[in-house]
C-alpha cells in the first residue's frame, strides 16, 4: 500500500466520521435524561417501576446495563448511567476514580430525584464503586449484585507480568483515541467486527447496539478508558480501606 493510497484512506474515513457523527448527533437524542451536577453533565436512564431501584454501574468502559435495563425494568425500576466521558455524558477534569465516581452518582441520583433504597449491581469495575458507595451511604443501599467483580487485594498485587499486559491494553487505549478521531473504530462498528470478537452482542436488537456503539465511536471514550485504568490501584487502594 502506497503512502498515497494510505493518506487518501485516511482523509475518507475522517471525513466520512466527522459527516457520520453530524448526522448522528442531530438523530440520536439521549434514551435519558442530561442532569448537571455541578459544571458536567451525566445522562440517567430509567425504566420500569417499583421498589427497590436498582441502580448499574458499569465496567471499565463499558456501559452494559443498556442491555440489560429492558429486562430488568420488567420486575422494578431499574436506573443505569454513563460515568463522565462515556456515551452521552460529558467529560469531566476530576480524577477517574472510585471515590469521586460514588461522589458523582449520588449527587446524580440526588438531583434526579430517584430515592432509595437501592440495590447496586457493578459489573467488573463497577463493582469498585458499588463497593464503596455501599460503604459511604449504607442506609442508601439494601443490597449489592457483583458480576465478574474485581478483587482489590489481589488487584494491587499483580506480578509484572500482568502490569506490564495492563499498560499494553492502556496504549491501545491511546492507539484506539487516534482510530476514533480518524475514524476507524466507527467503519470497523459498522462492518461488524464488534459482534465478530463478542459474538453473544448479535442476540441484541440492532437499535440497543447502535447506542452502544455510539460511545466507542468517540475519543472521549478511549481517554476515559485510559483514565479510570490509569487510577486503577488508587481505586483499588480506596475500596481496600472499606
Amino acid at each position: 500500500m502506497s503512502i498515497t493510497f494510505k493518506w487518501l484512506f485516511l482523509i475518507i474515513t475522517t471525513t466520512y466520521n466527522l459527516i457520520a457523527t453530524y448526522f448522528e448527533n442531530k438523530r440520536m437524542q439521549p434514551p435519558g435524561q442530561l442532569i448537571d451536577i455541578g459544571g458536567y453533565r451525566l445522562h440517567l436512564y430509567s425504566q420500569g417501576k417499583g421498589n427497590p431501584t436498582v441502580v448499574i454501574d458499569h465496567s471499565l468502559g463499558g456501559i452494559d446495563g443498556y442491555f440489560l435495563i429492558e429486562e430488568l425494568g420488567k420486575i422494578t425500576r431499574v436506573c443505569i448511567y454513563d460515568r463522565p466521558g462515556y456515551g452521552w455524558s460529558d467529560m469531566s477534569y476530576k480524577r477517574r476514580c472510585s471515590s469521586e465516581i460514588v461522589k458523582e452518582l449520588d449527587t446524580l441520583l440526588n438531583l434526579a430525584g430517584i430515592e432509595p433504597p437501592y440495590i447496586l449491581m457493578g459489573n467488573s469495575f463497577g463493582s469498585y464503586n458499588v463497593r464503596l458507595y455501599a460503604h459511604m451511604f449504607p442506609e442508601k443501599v439494601v443490597g449489592i449484585v457483583l458480576t465478574d467483580g474485581l478483587n482489590e487485594k489481589e488487584m494491587l498485587k499483580m506480578p509484572f507480568s500482568l502490569q506490564a499486559l495492563k499498560l499494553f491494553f492502556m496504549s491501545g487505549f491511546l492507539m484506539s483515541i487516534f482510530g476514533s478521531v480518524l475514524g476507524i473504530v466507527r467503519l470497523l462498528g459498522n462492518v461488524g467486527v464488534f459482534e465478530l470478537i463478542k459474538k453473544e452482542l448479535r442476540q441484541f436488537p440492532s437499535a440497543t447496539k447502535k447506542i452502544v456503539k455510539r460511545s466507542f465511536y468517540h475519543p472521549q471514550h478511549w481517554l476515559t478508558m485510559w483514565r479510570e485504568m490509569w487510577n486503577l490501584d488508587i481505586s483499588g487502594r480506596q475500596v481496600s480501606q472499606v
